[in-house]
């Protein structure tokens, strides 16, 4: 359970560290964090809930180098995280580094010892130079993955085989050591780092009174100086706190509006991107539905000057037509002696399958003879036949003479 004071004391740093993310990350230009647009709440998120749960983490921003040389400006979780090892829960100094390609990739995980640690040589999960490598890590999936769940799998893997070791310095003003058995000082130069996690700040070490009495005469000058302070000091100190307090609060309530407001500003930069995004996608069907209509527009332009140019031509015929002598073989005039042919060949195909079709009614009611029906339909039949193959000549040669007049009318295009 946590104390009403840890409570008190945690919310300005859950405040401070939302204020913190949300400055660096809304900033654009040079100085800018290399991570996406759409992936920056997520990543205010994933620190913001590692914070709350593990307090002892703290996001900072530092430049990270390359195994190429580059240098770059991220994210990172710097403090120590619980270790349970046989009882005793201990701190292990590590920083999470947020690379470029996070959340969709793995973050990089350091350990942080200080100048007494060392580390494990060898360790399943932790390399000479410091970088860790769990299960957790290298099945890291998007978005499921989270800073929480990592660090939870790192005290678990680190509670297995401690990663780090603290070597006893030797205090030079000690006593020489008796003890005949050199094995008995050997056990005790080495041993696993520990720190127990404590509830709160430690208290600092006593030390011992000075023996020439010094420290109590200081003592009592100070205690004689606060009696005889003057009374528009103390009246001072008194109005710069309350006023500091003031301030404080109004800027803690001005904070808390503002990060009011910023939240709904990201909110509605998600609606209004949302909205681009839809207008853009309904802005390009009608830009191609009009590109569809302007083209069916051309083709029916197209047609009705064909029809135009036929009903000019065909005019005058009209006008004969309606002086009461109408000739249906005059009715329709062809332009060249290839297509004369092609009429005429077409309308004899289909004149003797009418012929055909009668004499099949006619030999299916008995008017007609059967032998008499089949020499006819013989006859017919050799007629039809030559005059299909002259349909199919005069089509070939209708597709010659219309090819060649093509090549002849582009070939100036392409003269040099």
């Amino acid at each position: 359970m946590v104390s009403p004071q840890a409570a008190a004391a945690a919310a300005p740093n859950s405040q401070q560290t939302l204020q913190f993310l949300s400055s660096v990350l809304s900033q654009r230009g040079p100085s800018s964090l290399p991570y996406t647009e759409d992936t920056k709440w997520l990543i205010r998120q994933h620190l913001l809930s590692l914070t709350q749960t593990y307090p002892s983490l703290e996001p900072k921003t530092a430049t990270f180098t390359h195994n190429d040389g580059r240098c770059v400006n991220l994210l990172q979780a710097d403090g120590t995280i619980p270790m349970p090892f046989h009882g005793v829960t201990y701190n292990i100094p590590v920083i999470i580094w947020l690379m470029e390609s996070y959340p969709r990739h793995a973050p990089c995980v350091y350990l942080n010892p200080t100048r007494d640690m060392i580390i494990k040589r060898p360790h399943n999960h932790v390399t000479p130079s410091g970088l860790v490598t769990v299960d957790y890590l290298l099945n890291w999936v998007y978005p499921s993955s989270n800073l929480i769940d990592l660090v939870r799998s790192l005290g678990s893997a680190f509670a297995n085989d401690p990663p780090l070791y603290s070597q006893r310095r030797t205090n030079p003003n000690a006593n020489t050591n008796t003890n005949p058995n050199p094995s008995q000082v050997t056990a005790h130069q080495h041993h696993v780092y520990p720190r127990p996690q404590q509830g709160g700040i430690p208290s600092p070490r006593p030390f011992p009174p000075s023996p020439y009495g010094g420290a109590a005469r200081i003592q009592q000058q100070q205690q004689q100086q606060s009696h005889t302070d003057d009374a528009s000091e103390v009246y001072k100190r008194n109005a710069v706190n309350k006023i500091l307090e003031t301030v404080h609060g109004d800027l803690t309530s001005m904070r808390k509006s503002r990060e009011a407001e910023m939240e709904g500003m990201f909110n509605a930069q998600a609606v209004l991107r949302r909205r681009e995004e839809e207008i853009n996608g309904g802005l390009k069907e009608l830009q191609d539905e009009k590109e569809g209509l302007e083209q069916q527009l051309q083709i029916v332009m197209m047609n009705t000057d064909v029809i135009d140019g036929w009903v000019r031509s065909n005019e005058g015929k009209v006008k004969n037509f309606n002086g009461g002598d109408l000739d249906i073989d005059a009715a329709y005039d062809c332009v060249d002696s290839l297509s004369k042919q092609m009429l005429d060949s077409s309308a004899a195909d289909l004149a003797i399958e009418d012929v055909v079709y009668a004499l099949d009614k006619a030999v299916q009611e008995g008017a007609v003879p059967f032998d008499l029906y089949l020499r006819n339909v013989r006859l017919l039949s050799r007629e039809q036949f030559f005059h299909r193959a002259t349909a199919a000549k005069v089509k070939a040669a209708q597709m010659h003479a219309q090819v060649t007049a093509m090549a002849a009318r582009a070939q100036p295009r392409y003269a040099t």
